[in-house]
C-alpha cells in the first residue's frame, strides 16, 4: 500500500492522452473532449501519429516527442499496444497511467503488470472508465457527463455503474471529491485508495462498487482504518453462483461465498447495501448525517394513516424498533390533535391538518426526550402545498442547535406535488425519500451501520480458556498424520488434535471389518452408533453411512455388512477405511449444533456456525473470520439466530452461550495455530448442561506453504510471538506484550493512575480522562499497521498496566511515530527502555525507515532515554518542543 503514490497520482499538473483522436467513436476523442471541457489548469498533450491536432490542440506523433514529462498519461489505445507504451512512458519518466482498454486475458494482464513494475509506472485499470477529480477540474475519463465538486468519493470496478452513478448524482446535485474507475485493479486497488481517502479531508464518505477483491487482508485493514473516521458503503456483486461467475469473468480473480463477504464488511465496520437503489438511499442518509445514531428506535409523524402503517410494517419486518412515547409527550400531542385522545407512535395528525397543527406536533416531538430519530411523512393535501410543509420542517429544525435535535428524515409522497418539497429538504441537508418504505430502508441502513461500527469499539470479555490449549502437542500430532500421508481424519483421529484445544469428543473405536465392529460394540456396551469411515463420502448420513441405536452384536455385524454392500453398489470407487463405533449419547433435552471451518479463495479459513444436520453450506450458517474473541463469538451466535440457522428450541435447558463463545474462540485459535488444517467439521455437537460433546468430527490436512503475495488469514491474529517475561530493576518479574482488546479496563485504570504532570508531558496539555470509544481505539488495534506494547504485572490479584509504548506507521511503512508513558509510581524501574526497545525492534521487523517522536523540554527522562537509544535530538523553538528521530 502507498498513500504517497496515490497522492501523486491524484494531483497531476499535466496530462498526456496516448491515442488521442478526432474520430468521435474512439475513446481518445471523448477523453480529450472531457479534459478540455473540465477546466483542468495544466497542459493537456495529445499523442497521435494520425493527427497534427486533436480538438484544436497541437498533437505529438509519439511519446518521445512530448515537450515535457506528463504527471499522468491516459492510454486510449487497444490492448495490443499497451506493453510498448508502458515501456516508453517508463523511459520518459512518466510515473502514472490510466489504461482504458478492456478484454485482456490472464497472460496479457500478467505481462502488463510486470511491464509496469519494471518501468516504475503506477496503473489505474485496465478495463476502466478513468478518473475524475472535480476540485482540480480533471475529467480524465470517457464519461458521458461531468462530476461536480463535493464530499463523496466513489470507487467502482464497473465502468457502466460509474456512468449510472454520475447520472444520478447530477440529478440529485450531489458532488464528489474523487470519482475513480479501477476496472480490473491490476495495480492500484481498493486498499490503497481506502488508505488515501480515509485520510483525505475533502472526503466525508466513501462509496464502493466491488466485483472481486484479491488481497483481502490489505482491504480489510485499510477499510477498518477508513471506517473509524468516515462512513464506507459497499455494493458487492456475485450474490448468486451465476452472478459470482459473471463477476469473475468481468474482472478476473477467484470468487468466494457471498456470506464471507458479509462477514468481512461487518468486521470492518462498513455498511453493505444490495443494489444501486439502496446505495443511493444510504449515500443520502450517511453523507448528510455521518454521525452514529444514538439509539435505534424510530418515531413516525404522518398526516395519513395508511402511509404510517406502511412505514411501521417495513420497520418491524426489517428488525427495526418503534419509540415508546412517554405519557407527557402523548398528552401534549392529544391537545393539538382534536380527532384523537389516544395518540401513539406512529403519530397521525390526519389529512385535514393545517400547517399550524403540523408545526405544533413537530415541535412537541423534536423536544421530547425519548425521540432521537424522527421520520416525517407527508401526503399531498388540498389545505397547503407540500412545499409549505417542507418550509415548516426546515425552519423548525434550524431553530434548534444541531446537537440538540433528533435525526430527521422525510418522505414526501407523490411526484409533481412533492418534487419542490423534496428539493427544499435536500437543499437544507434533510434526507428525503419518495416512499415510506424507502425512508425506512434508509433509516435501517443507519441502524446496520451503527451495529457494524460497534464491532470496532466493543470491549471483549476475557476468555480464561488458554489453559485448555496445548498448541505444540497439537502441532506434533498434525505432523505425525502428515508424515503418514493421512490427509483426511475421521472422528477417532481428529479427536487426538481437538482434545489439545479443550474440545471434547465422544469415545470412538475403529473397526476394519464387520466382525471387528461386532467385537468393538460388545466392549463399548449397547446401544451403539455405527458410522462408515470414507474420505470419498463427506456426508455419510445421506447415503446410509450412519446407523444409530444398534442394540446387540449380531445387529451391528449385519448392519455393517449391509452398509458395505450398499456403498459398493452405489459408489464403487469410494475408498472405505472401516467403521467407527460410539456408545449412544443421551440426546433427550440437548441442543444439536454444528461448527465448521472452511478455506475460501482469497480469505483463507472461515468459521461457520449452524444447527446439526447434513450439508452445512454458507446459506445454512452464520460466518465469521478468525481470529475470534469472546465478543466476536457472541456476534456470530447472534448472527446465526438472526439468520434463522440457529433456533431457540423448547428444551429444558438453553444453550450456554458464554461457554459456546469460549468453544468458538478455541476453534478460532486452532485455525490460527495450525496452518496445516484446511477444514474442520464438528457435526453434531450435543449442547447440554453447559457441556459440548462432539459426536462426529472430520478434518482435512495439507502441508501449508507460505506464499509471498498473500497471507493465510484475512486478519492478522494477536502476535503471541512478541510476548516475553521481563525482570524490572527492583527484581520483580512482569510481562512485556502487545496490547489486547481485553485490556481496556486495565488501560483505563492506567490512564487514571497518571499524575497531572505525567499526563501533561505525554499529551502536551491537560486532557480529560479517556472515554470508552477512545480507549477502544487504543486497545483494539490492527497489528498490521500499528503496535502498542504494554508491561503488565499481577499485584493483589489484579493485572496492572505499568507502562505503554505505541507506534503508528503510515501505510507505506516508511515512517512511524512513537509515544511512551509509564505509570507515575513505577518510574525508575527500567520500563521506558524496555518499552522503547520493543517498539524499535517491531518497526525494524516491518521495514520502517525512521521513527520519530515529540516531547516537551521538561521531559528530561524521555529525552535522555532517546539519546541513549541513538535518536537524534533537535529543538523546535517555534513550537517549544523537542523532536526525536531515529533512522533504522
Amino acid at each position: 500500500m502507498s498513500v504517497k503514490r496515490i497522492s501523486q497520482f491524484f494531483n497531476p499538473t499535466s496530462v498526456a492522452v496516448i491515442g488521442a483522436s478526432n474520430n468521435q467513436t474512439r475513446a481518445g476523442f471523448v477523453v480529450m473532449r472531457n479534459l478540455l471541457q473540465g477546466g483542468f489548469k495544466g497542459p493537456i498533450m495529445p499523442v497521435s501519429p494520425s493527427h497534427s491536432a486533436v480538438h484544436g490542440v497541437l498533437a505529438y506523433p509519439s511519446i518521445t516527442d512530448l515537450p515535457k514529462i506528463p504527471d499522468l498519461a491516459v492510454i486510449c489505445t487497444n490492448k495490443n499496444t499497451l506493453i510498448n507504451i508502458i515501456n516508453e512512458l517508463g523511459e520518459l519518466g512518466c510515473k502514472n497511467a490510466i489504461v482504458i482498454a478492456a478484454g485482456l486475458n490472464k497472460e496479457q494482464k500478467e505481462s502488463l503488470q510486470q511491464a509496469a513494475l519494471t518501468a516504475g509506472v503506477s496503473l489505474l485499470g485496465p478495463n476502466c472508465l478513468g478518473l475524475l477529480i472535480p476540485h482540480l477540474g480533471l475529467n480524465a475519463s470517457f464519461s458521458h457527463t461531468v462530476a461536480s465538486p463535493g464530499k463523496l468519493a466513489f470507487i467502482s470496478q464497473s465502468a457502466a455503474v460509474c456512468s449510472t452513478i454520475l447520472d444520478w448524482a447530477k440529478h440529485k446535485e450531489i458532488g464528489f471529491s474523487y470519482f475513480v474507475s479501477v476496472g480490473d485493479c491490476l495495480d492500484i486497488d481498493f486498499a490503497e485508495l481506502l488508505d488515501f481517502l480515509g485520510r483525505d479531508a475533502k472526503t466525508k464518505a466513501i462509496l464502493l462498487y466491488i466485483d472481486n477483491i484479491e488481497n483481502i487482508r490489505s482491504f480489510i485493514s485499510a477499510a477498518r482504518a477508513a471506517a473509524f473516521s468516515k462512513p464506507v458503503i459497499a455494493i458487492k456483486t456475485g450474490k448468486t453462483a451465476a452472478g459470482a461467475l459473471a463477476a469473475e469473468i468481468h474482472t478476473g480473480g477467484q470468487q468466494s461465498s457471498d456470506a464471507v463477504y458479509d462477514a468481512l464488511f461487518q468486521r470492518a465496520g462498513m455498511l453493505r447495501v444490495n443494489d444501486l437503489t439502496e446505495l443511493f438511499a444510504a449515500t443520502q442518509t450517511l453523507a448528510m448525517h455521518p454521525k452514529l445514531l444514538k439509539v435505534e428506535q424510530l418515531t413516525i409523524l404522518t398526516n395519513g394513516g395508511g402511509p404510517g402503517v406502511m412505514a411501521v410494517d417495513s420497520l418491524l419486518q426489517s428488525s427495526g424498533k418503534l419509540t415508546q412515547l412517554s405519557e407527557e409527550t402523548r398528552a401534549a400531542l392529544n391537545k393539538v390533535i382534536p380527532q384523537s385522545d389516544m395518540t401513539s407512535n406512529p403519530v397521525d395528525i390526519f389529512g385535514d391538518s393545517a400547517p399550524a397543527r403540523y408545526q405544533q406536533a413537530l415541535e412537541i416531538l423534536l423536544h421530547a426526550k425519548e425521540v432521537k430519530n424522527l421520520l416525517i411523512i407527508h401526503t399531498p393535501s388540498a389545505l397547503a402545498p407540500s412545499e409549505d410543509y417542507a418550509h415548516i420542517i426546515a425552519q423548525t429544525l434550524n431553530k434548534l442547535p444541531p446537537m440538540a435535535r433528533p435525526y430527521v428524515i422525510t418522505n414526501f409522497m407523490g411526484e409533481d406535488a412533492a418534487y419542490a418539497a423534496r428539493r427544499l429538504c435536500s437543499n437544507n441537508s434533510i434526507p428525503t425519500y419518495r416512499t415510506p418504505e424507502g425512508a425506512v430502508r434508509a433509516f435501517m441502513h443507519l441502524v446496520s451501520y451503527r451495529r457494524n461500527q460497534k464491532h470496532l469499539t466493543q470491549t471483549p470479555e476475557s476468555n480464561t480458556d488458554d489453559a485448555k490449549i496445548n498448541k505444540q502437542a497439537a502441532k506434533e500430532t498434525v505432523n505425525e498424520f502428515l508424515e503418514e500421508q493421512q490427509s483426511y481424519l475421521s472422528t477417532h483421529q481428529a479427536s487426538q488434535i481437538l482434545t489439545h484445544y479443550g474440545v471434547e469428543c465422544i469415545q470412538t473405536e475403529v473397526a476394519y471389518t464387520p466382525t471387528e465392529a461386532k467385537e468393538q460394540a460388545i466392549e463399548l456396551g449397547f446401544p451403539v452408533a455405527l458410522k462408515l469411515i470414507s474420505p470419498s463420502i463427506p456426508s455419510k448420513s445421506e447415503v446410509g453411512g450412519v446407523v444409530l441405536n444398534l442394540n446387540d452384536a449380531q445387529e451391528v455385524e449385519q448392519t455393517a455388512f449391509a452398509m458395505l454392500l450398499r456403498i459398493r453398489n452405489t459408489y464403487p470407487d469410494a475408498i472405505i477405511e472401516g467403521f467407527s463405533l460410539q456408545k449412544m449419547a443421551p440426546r433427550a433435552g440437548a441442543n444439536e449444533l454444528r461448527i465448521a471451518v472452511k478455506t475460501e479463495p482469497n480469505f483463507g479459513p472461515v468459521i461457520l456456525l449452524g444447527e446439526a444436520g447434513t450439508g452445512l453450506e454458507f446459506a445454512q450458517a452464520a460466518v465469521a473470520l478468525p481470529p475470534l474473541n469472546m465478543n466476536l463469538a457472541k456476534y456470530l451466535i447472534a448472527a446465526a439466530h438472526d439468520k434463522g440457522v440457529l433456533k431457540d428450541r423448547i428444551l429444558p435447558e438453553k444453550v450456554d452461550k458464554y461457554r459456546l463463545c469460549a468453544l468458538l474462540t478455541r476453534i478460532s485459535q486452532l485455525v490460527i495455530d495450525q496452518p496445516d488444517i484446511t477444514s474442520v467439521e464438528l457435526n453434531p455437537i450435543l449442547a447440554s448442561n453447559g457441556q459440548f460433546l462432539v459426536l462426529d468430527a472430520t478434518m482435512t490436512l495439507n502441508r501449508y506453504k507460505i506464499q509471498s503475495h498473500r497471507k493465510r488469514l484475512s486478519i492478522r491474529p494477536y502476535p503471541i510471538e512478541l510476548v516475553e517475561h521481563v525482570t524490572l530493576k527492583n527484581g520483580s518479574t512482569a510481562i512485556l506484550r502487545p496490547i489486547k482488546p481485553e485490556d481496556e479496563q486495565a488501560h483505563q485504570a492506567f490512564d487514571q493512575s497518571l499524575s497531572k504532570e505525567d499526563r501533561y508531558k505525554r499529551f502536551f496539555g491537560e486532557l480529560p480522562q479517556f472515554n470508552h470509544d477512545q480507549l477502544a481505539k487504543m486497545t483494539q488495534i490492527d497489528y498490521d499497521r500499528e503496535m502498542a506494547f504494554i508491561v503488565t504485572q499481577e499485584q493483589s490479584g489484579e493485572h496492572l498496566t505499568l507502562g505503554v509504548s505505541r507506534v503508528l506507521m503510515d501505510p507505506d511503512k516508511v515512517h512511524a511515530e512513537f509515544a511512551i508513558v509509564v505509570r507515575s509510581n513505577c518510574q525508575g524501574l527500567g520500563l521506558g527502555g524496555m518499552l522503547m526497545r520493543a517498539a524499535i525492534a517491531y518497526c525494524q521487523s516491518q521495514g520502517v525507515q525512521f521513527i520519530e517522536g515529540i516531547t516537551l523540554p521538561e521531559n528530561t527522562g524521555m529525552i535522555e532515554l532517546a539519546r541513549k537509544l541513538g535518536f537524534k535530538i533537535t529543538r523546535d523553538f517555534e513550537e517549544g518542543s523537542i523532536n526525536m528521530v531515529l533512522t533504522l
